[in-house]
Parts: structure tokens; sequence; C-alpha cells
């Protein structure tokens, strides 16, 4: 309680802070309508009441890595034990350039992993997406934009990312751009290898044996990932008011997995296993993303249409070998399956403002068709399967949602309709299950902002959203951790989760923000580890669960070191000056889960999660940055972490030739302590498991620039959903 009041104190006596540095640098500067601790030139974390935008281009701790990295380092993103990103507790929907991303899984993660950080303009954390988002988005969104830069004549840039420890990374890249008459154009292409390490270890205990028997596992994968990227956008003027704009995005990718694993067991039943295998899984992967988008404004009071088609194409195709001895005596463990995946998504928005009625409309619908095709055979020990999966998804939707000013208060309301076919196959030898259903719902969202002065915004919104299952969690075919003693796989008869979305939220001088929310989630689908009654061997699959609460506080604030290390009036000639201001943001959250259904073996605390970003000027114009993050101790969800997690980065960065070359020094993981200990108490089986990525490495980026820097503004961000959401202000 001490810690939340404190929390409470700080963040006021921020606020209070800003509001007299903001009155006295009104009284003094007649010329600024309005002072930023992050300046108007350049706003490297913007918050409003719907969403915090963080700029990634300038930012030189986020621009240098891949566009995972950079997501992971944003205000309010935390990491679950098993990968998955959350938004202040809540789980999220990727959204590239306004699409939602099909991926998902590991498939989604090493997508991003290989866009380059460097071609990412922005990232928008939506907190409570309207009626003009997909319904199928859980609570929040994370809209990665894309650099749309349209330069006159033809510019280029070329950038090296090299990163080392005990392997090697490099990261070329180059990006091409111009504009001539009416076209605009730009171009980027790349190369990332990165070999990387992990070391996992599992004690799992089986309880329906009496006594207990305990396997302890361990594996250590070296993973190289190769993969080729080439973006090409164009935007066509076609009259004053219209923009045809096309793109399209080719990643290639053939990485492999070399492992060494072995199992020990302990007891009465398994006391005699000595199982060692060794291995190599590869793996092709090939994606096409091509989107066509027209955005007209339809009449000089601000009606405007945009349409977009967009069809991505992603196959892979993973091969697993491996070599196993069981007290000496050999197992084959082989394995192959054949990957695609199809969406067509084709969608409008028309937007109808009646300006002196402060009253918007939006309104708009969209069709989506989605299939996913498995087909995988596998050799374990003398015995061979077949695995045929089959999904096939057609959605429907039509929204509008109104907005409306009334004084000092900010009204949204919308409804979202969505119409779902979905059609399950799975063929497990020779043994059909089909899961087939149809589902109609209506999805209102509700939002209501009081201003309270100029600077300081108070909002409270209500969303329902739905989940459909990925086909991550769907696909029964296995991974390529599988033997005798481990199967990976998904569940084909999860159902769609329904959530409800409830926040509360305070921001102020955009840059502060003091929330709440609350998530109630029926059905919701978790990633575990279970035995059947009687067996040696570990499920990881997902599980439905009837009811998970999800409780989450969360505060982001700034503090400005100029304004104690440099006094006042120094602080204020740095005020619109981003680049040579010292600072500390930080970002603070505490959640709370609650699981109906599962009992839980230990007690369940909440978790705190800590994060801060600092930029501080150094001598002869070196900029550093560090950002250090620990989530400790607690329950996330259904895990118990053991120990805390946490990462320590730090970069030195300096601009050459005119802000031409731009040169940096990075150390990532510094004391090498990013690693998850974790307890998961589930059907049969309880685990305790131990995982560490080589996370700790350095890295050299260079930055040359070619031709004219002088950036001519232009409406070429392709944006297939509405971000101003939730209960923006209206102007």
């Amino acid at each position: 309680m001490q810690s939340k009041l404190l929390l409470l104190a700080l963040f006021l006596s921020i606020v209070t802070f800003a509001q007299e540095i903001k009155t006295d640098s009104i009284k003094k500067i007649n010329n600024l309508n309005e002072v930023k601790v992050f300046g108007n030139k350049k706003e490297f974390i913007k918050v409003e009441s719907d969403k915090t935008t963080v700029n990634i281009k300038d930012n030189s701790m986020l621009n240098s890595g891949s566009s995972f990295d950079a997501v992971k380092k944003l205000p309010g993103i935390i990491t679950s034990p098993t990968g998955s990103l959350t938004l202040n507790g809540k789980g999220v929907a990727i959204y590239i350039d306004g699409a939602p991303s099909t991926l998902s899984g590991n498939d989604l993660q090493n997508y991003l992993s290989s866009l380059p950080a460097s071609a990412i303009e922005k990232v928008e954390l939506i907190y409570n997406p309207g009626a003009a988002f997909d319904a199928n988005s859980s609570g929040s969104v994370i809209n990665i934009v894309t650099s749309t830069r349209r330069l006159k004549g033809v510019n280029a840039s070329f950038n090296l990312n090299y990163s080392f420890n005990k392997y090697q990374k490099p990261s070329p890249q180059i990006l091409l751009n111009g504009k001539e008459k009416n076209l605009s154009w730009q171009t980027m292409a790349g190369y990332n290898y990165i070999d990387s390490e992990k070391l996992s270890r599992n004690s799992q205990t089986f309880t329906t044996f009496s006594p207990v028997e305990t396997l302890n596992q361990q594996r250590l994968t070296i993973t190289t990932n190769r993969n080729f990227y080439f973006r090409v956008g164009t935007n066509y003027r076609l009259t004053q008011k219209s923009n045809l704009l096309f793109n399209y995005n080719l990643n290639l990718g053939n990485d492999r997995d070399v492992f060494d694993a072995k199992t020990l067991g302990s007891g009465v039943q398994s006391g005699g296993i000595n199982y060692v295998s060794n291995g190599i899984t590869k793996n092709k992967i090939s994606n096409h993303e091509v989107s066509l988008q027209f955005k007209t404004k339809l009449d000089t009071i601000g009606r405007t249409l945009d349409i977009v088609a967009f069809t991505n194409l992603f196959n892979k195709n993973p091969i697993n070998k491996s070599n196993a001895f069981d007290n000496g005596n050999q197992i084959l463990n082989n394995g192959n399956s054949d990957f695609g995946l199809t969406n067509y998504y084709l969608k409008y928005d028309f937007t109808i403002p009646f300006g002196k009625m402060k009253f918007t409309i939006n309104t708009g619908g969209k069709y989506n068709s989605i299939q996913v095709k498995n087909d995988g055979i596998y050799n374990v020990g003398i015995s061979n399967s077949a695995i045929n999966f089959d999904y096939k998804e057609h959605n429907l939707a039509f929204y509008a949602e109104a907005k409306k000013k009334i004084k000092k208060f900010n009204f949204t309301l919308g409804l979202r309709f969505e119409n779902f076919d979905i059609d399950r196959k799975a063929v497990n030898n020779s043994k059909p299950t089909n899961v087939k259903y149809s589902n109609q719902n209506i999805f209102p969202n509700i939002s209501a902002l009081y201003e309270v002065n100029n600077n300081i915004n108070v909002s409270a919104s209500y969303s329902r959203k739905i989940s459909q299952p990925n086909y991550n969690a769907l696909d029964p075919n296995n991974s390529s951790s599988f033997d005798q003693y481990n199967n990976s796989q998904g569940n084909p008869f999860l159902k769609s989760v329904f959530y409800d979305n409830y926040d509360l939220k305070l921001t102020a001088f955009q840059f502060v923000q003091l929330g709440t929310n609350m998530t109630v989630a029926k059905d919701e689908n978790l990633f575990l580890f279970n035995a059947n009654p009687g067996e040696l061997v570990s499920n990881q699959t997902f599980q439905q669960f009837d009811k998970f609460k999800t409780l989450s506080v969360y505060a982001s604030f700034p503090i400005p070191l100029d304004y104690f290390l440099k006094g006042k009036e120094e602080f204020q000639k740095r005020m619109n000056d981003m680049d040579n201001m010292n600072y500390v943001f930080l970002n603070l959250n505490y959640i709370k889960s609650t699981t109906e259904g599962y009992k839980f073996n230990f007690e369940n605390k909440p978790v705190w999660n800590y994060a801060a970003q600092s930029q501080i000027i150094l001598p002869w114009k070196i900029k550093n940055s560090m950002t250090y993050y620990i989530l400790p101790s607690g329950t996330w969800q259904i895990y118990k972490i053991t120990k805390p997690i946490q990462q320590f980065d730090m970069s030195f960065n300096r601009d050459f030739l005119d802000k031409k070359l731009k040169v940096g020094m990075h150390v990532f993981d510094v004391f090498n302590s990013n690693q998850i200990n974790a307890l998961l108490s589930s059907t049969n089986l309880q685990t305790n498991f131990y995982q560490k990525n080589d996370s700790r490495s350095f890295r050299i980026s260079l930055t040359y620039n070619f031709g004219n820097l002088k950036l001519e503004k232009e409406n070429t961000d392709i944006q297939t959903e509405k971000a101003k959401q939730g209960g923006g202000i209206m102007k």
C-alpha cells in the first residue's frame, strides 16, 4: 500500500511540476503557443487519451535492431514467459501499417525479428481500439508504421548493424527513395544473418504416479536465421484530393536449428531413463504481401473515403532430423511438414464530419478470407504418423461510430457487426476431427473524455472484443521439439474468446499518463504443459479457461534532468530541442490475474513491472541512451515467476558530416541477467522451467545518408484502420 501511495505522490508531483513550468514558460515567452517536454520538432513519446505514439526513426536506442527488439522496449510492453507481447497487462493484436497481421506465434515473432527497426517510422500503442478496428483484437493494438519518406530527386541511405558475442550477426540494408512530379517511391532491401543460442532446462514431476515420477530435461539449441527482405512502395497523386498507394513486401528465410538434448529419469518407473538426442531442423520461409489503397477527399468539409485491398501469401517447410539413444538403443525422430497460408483482405472507411455541430460519423466494412493448410509426416522410433490440418475463416464486418463534443466532454459511441464462418479439419492417422461453426455478434464500444484544461484530460471507455484462436494454437502438427517424452501440438477444439475491456485514464501534457484497466475474458486460451494419466510424456499445448480476469494499474512520466542539473533557465531553452535534452522516462505497471477453473499449488501474487529509458548528452556531442526493465517474482497469468526477469542496455551515438553519418556503439543485457525461471502447475504435471538466450551482445551501427535530407511532408501513410478512436479530442 505504501508503494502505491508513493507512486501516486510522485505522479502528482510531476504533474504539478510540469504545470508550473508550463505556466512560467507561457508568461516569459509570448510567441510559444504550446510547450512540451518532448518538443515540437521531435516528439519521441506522445501520450494521448486513446494511444501512445513512440518515434522509432530518431531514437538511437530503438532504431538499430529489429522491429521485435524495438517493440519490446516500448512503454507498457511486457514480454510474457511464453514470448507473447502484452500492453499494460492486456493481450495485443499486431498491425503493420494499419493492417492486422495474419501471422501468429513464432511465425509472427520471426517476421518482426527480420524486419529492421530502421524501417519503422513510429509505433502506435492503442489501448482500447474502437469500432473501426477489427473486433478480433482482444483488447489493444500495436500498430507498426513503416517509413514513408518521399524526398525530391533520388536519395539513398545505407545502414549496417553488426552485432556479435560468441556469434556473428551482420545486418546490412540500403534504402532508396525519390519523388518526380506526381509519383513518389521508396525501395528498401537488406539481409540478416544471425546466429544465436538458447539453453532450456525443465524439471517435470508427473503427479498421477505413486510415488511421483520426475524427468529432468535439458536442451541447447544453436539457431541460424538467414533472411532477405525487399520492400517497395509508391504513391501516385491522381488529383489534388486523391492518392493511389501501392506496396509490395517480400521476405525469404532459410533458418537452421542444431540441438543437443537429454532426458534423465528419477523414480520407480523412470529411473532407468537415460535419453540423449541431437539433430537439426531446417526451415525455408517465404512471405509475400501486396497492398493497394485509394484515398480521396470527397469535398471541402472533410468527407473522406479510404479503400484498401491486401493479400498475404506465407509458406514454410520445416524438416526435422535427429538421432536419439535411449539407454544405448538408437531411435530416429524425423518429421517434416508443408505449411501454407493465404489471406485476402478488402475494406473501406468513410468519414462524414459535421463541423458546426462538432459531430463526426465514421462508417465502413471489410471482408477477410484466411486459409491455412499444413500436412505433416512424423517418425518416432518405429511408429509413423501423418497429420493433416486445414483451416478456413471468412469474416464479414460492418461498423458505425459517432463522435460528439459537448463543451468540455468528448463522447464516442460505436457498434461493429462481425460474422465469422469457421471450418477446421484435422486428420491424425486417419482419425478425422471436424469443427465447423458460424457466429454473428455485435461489439459495442463507448467512451467519454473530459478536458480538465488544455493540458489535462480524464477518459473512460468500454469495449467488447473477440479473439478467434489462431492457427498456431489450433494446428495439431508437432513442432520441431518432439520425442517420446515431449510432444508439442495445438488444440483444434478451442473456442472463440470474448473480452470485456474497461479503461480509466488521466493524461497530462502529452507525456504523462496514469490509468487502470480491467479485462474479463471468457474461455481464455493459455499455453501450458500437461500430461495424460499414467504417461511419462509432457504435452505442450493450449487449454481453455472458463474466466480469466486481469487488473492493471500503470503510470508513465518523464523526469526532466536538465531542470535539476542545468537550472530552470537552461531547461526552458532545451524544451523544444529533444536532441539536446537530458531526461529519464519511467513506466510502472501493477498486474493482478485471476483464473477461474484453475487450481494453483502456489500463492497467486500480483506482479510489478518497472521500466526506464534515459538520454544523457555527453561532451563532444555524444548521446548516451540507457534502458532498464525488471519483472520481479510473482504470478504472471498461470505462471509463477520464481526469479526476476531483467535487462539493462546502453548505447552511445554521434552524428558526423552534418548529420549525414550516424555512428552507434551498443551493449545489450550488460550484466547477462535476462533469463526466465518459472513454475507451472497443470493437469497431472508440475513443471519448473529455465530458459536463457544469448541476450548479451555488442553492436556497431553505421548509417550514411546520400542526397537531400530535407523532408517533404506528404500524405503517404497507409492507414487501413482509424488510429484516433476511443474518445480522442475533436478539434
